[in-house]
């Protein structure tokens, strides 16, 4: 599987649909998707590839495949969008929740639908997103003890 599309990801009806290239037959691509549920693992398509079972040839093709499909199985009614505050570093997906006035983040490698997200709070979106970027730019180095 190639990187996650995290920059063509969409958020919709409490998921994010976030495609990425299957694979390729002569010199088209073929497309599929990955899914990220706003209730996580109470939800069956979380981190699922591809419930559908349909590929697409285009982004647009797939994303319209895994809406359809999210529209005839829907689970539950997303009161808001919690995928709207997401950005893109150096091919990682951050997305970053408010709660009682703080902040804090998940964090997704290109490759992998794994959080890897540190369990720290900030009292800002801006000091989170700062933290983050510091550490994909390598300026947190772990301290071995002695």
């Amino acid at each position: 599987m190639s990187r996650l599309l995290y920059e063509n990801s969409v958020s919709y009806q409490g998921y994010l649909i976030i495609p990425f290239v299957y694979g390729k037959a002569d010199a088209y691509e073929i497309y599929s998707y990955k899914l990220l549920s706003e209730i996580g693992n109470k939800s069956r398509f979380h981190k699922t590839e591809n419930p559908a079972g349909i590929y697409g040839n285009s982004i647009k093709n797939i994303i319209d495949i895994a809406k359809e499909h999210l529209d005839q199985h829907l689970e539950f009614v997303s009161q808001q969008d919690c995928f709207r505050s997401r950005y893109i570093f150096r091919d990682n997906l951050i997305i970053i929740f408010q709660e009682e006035g703080k902040y804090f983040y998940d964090h997704y490698p290109p490759e992998i639908l794994n959080n890897i997200a540190a369990p720290k709070l900030f009292n800002s979106e801006y000091e989170c997103l700062s933290w983050i970027q510091a550490g994909l730019n390598g300026q947190y180095v772990r301290q071995q003890a002695s």
